[in-house]
């Protein structure tokens, strides 16, 4: 058995391929629905899918070392050849891969490091696995742990005391590119959690003058209610483009909410007076062609990475001390892990010993002819007991010497002693 992870992301691939793999929840919900009664059910028998703007990874466990059908089964996904993508890929195997996924649930692994969105996200992905059976012990257990490895290392560090998150990076960039902030006319693009996260931000900043745009307006009202902004629908959306100094879109959309052709037509309505978009969302909002328009100052999450310095340095001082708690809550999970070689020989004793008490309970019955039965389920309860107590210790001891450098020793000479072999 091997758990394994698979992936990509803001280090290994540019911004047009990561929003090419990407994967939104009805996306993954499908995935999972076909893994499970597809080609590869057989070869992966747990799997969860992790899809951020920063990231995709599939994490699963096989009996095999499948990278080779993981990458099949993200290129059929996606709808992209593997060819394409497969230089730009991580894989990790057994403990690497839990390690991985725990510096990501720390927020290690992250654009801004520290961001807390990624835990939630991560959360999110085990539960959308489990909705389609797909999340079994293994993963369950893994995904468990890397969440609490993560709680820990916020709630015992600094790793995210200062707020350095995209959304945040982005209020900072259209604060510096307009000045004075609070007299710009600032337009948010959707309604979601990084929407939210860069409405609070702007308005700490000191913007006032906000309005929320969404595909539906009650979304966008909701937003807007919980930091005084303004919220109108899509159906505004070039009235409320010639009107924004500023403009910040982060929607889940899986194709392009701001075509060049929009921004032109609205550039040509008010020349001469500067447009600053700023695009969070990937796959991207806006088309990368408008930022060729005069007067136009397009900024995409790739350009964000240029803030990140001073931002993260005090971050980067506590890694150190995140990475001690995510090498004991790893050490931990290696004991789990370790359990499971144990658990085939587990079975085969406790196995073993359940023949052995049939059979002895049968010759013991046929002897008591008299019984009543419920003096037959009260000796049939006695023996399940001891069979169960007299079992426990040395079951015990196994899951024990399972991380032991003998283990493979102990456990020959538990096959030896209950005549297994």
């Amino acid at each position: 058995m091997h758990i394994l992870a698979l992936g990509l992301n803001h280090t290994t691939a540019s911004i047009a391929l990561r929003e090419k793999l990407s994967l939104g929840e009805d996306a993954v919900r499908s995935a999972l629905s076909r893994l499970a009664c597809g080609q590869f059910a057989s070869a992966l028998a747990e799997l969860v899918i992790l899809s951020t703007c920063n990231r995709t990874e599939l994490y699963a466990v096989s009996s095999q070392p499948a990278f080779a059908e993981l990458e099949i089964f993200l290129s059929d996904v996606c709808g992209v050849p593997a060819n394409d993508f497969r230089p730009h890929l991580y894989r990790y195997r057994d403990m690497d891969a839990a390690r991985h996924l725990f510096d990501v649930a720390a927020g290690l692994d992250s654009l801004v490091i520290g961001e807390p969105q990624i835990l939630g996200q991560i959360v999110r992905a085990l539960e959308l696995a489990r909705g389609q059976n797909m999340a079994g012990p293994v993963l369950n257990r893994l995904f468990q742990a890397a969440i609490h490895a993560g709680k820990r290392a916020r709630a015992e560090t600094h790793i995210s005391r200062n707020p350095a998150s995209v959304s945040s990076l982005a209020a900072s960039l259209a604060e510096r590119v307009v000045h004075p902030i609070a007299e710009a006319q600032v337009t948010v693009i959707g309604a979601g959690e990084m929407a939210e996260l860069a409405v609070e931000a702007l308005r700490k900043r000191g913007a006032r003058k906000i309005l929320v745009v969404n595909r539906t307006l009650e979304r966008a009202r909701a937003l807007a209610e919980r930091w005084d902004a303004q919220a109108a629908t899509f159906e505004t959306l070039n009235d409320a483009l010639l009107s924004a100094d500023i403009l910040l879109s982060s929607t889940g959309a899986p194709h392009l909410i701001l075509t060049s052709d929009m921004v032109r037509q609205t550039m040509t309505a008010r020349p001469h007076r500067p447009l600053v978009l700023i695009d969070i969302a990937v796959p991207r909002d806006i088309d990368p062609e408008a930022a060729r328009i005069p007067h136009v100052a397009l900024y995409d999450i790739d350009h964000l990475n240029a803030q990140l310095e001073d931002v993260l340095a005090e971050r980067l001082a506590e890694t150190p001390k995140v990475r001690a708690i995510l090498d004991e809550e790893l050490a931990e999970f290696a004991e789990y892990l370790h359990s499971l070689e144990m658990l085939p020989l587990i079975a085969d004793i406790r196995q073993r010993a359940e023949s052995i008490r049939k059979e002895m309970l049968e010759k013991t019955l046929r002897r008591l002819p008299n019984l009543t039965d419920d003096e037959r389920a009260r000796i049939e309860a006695m023996t399940q007991a001891l069979v169960k107590q007299i079992l426990h210790a040395p079951t015990q001891r196994l899951r024990a010497e399972a991380s032991s450098p003998h283990a493979s020793e102990y456990a020959a000479v538990a096959r030896t002693l209950f005549g297994l072999n």
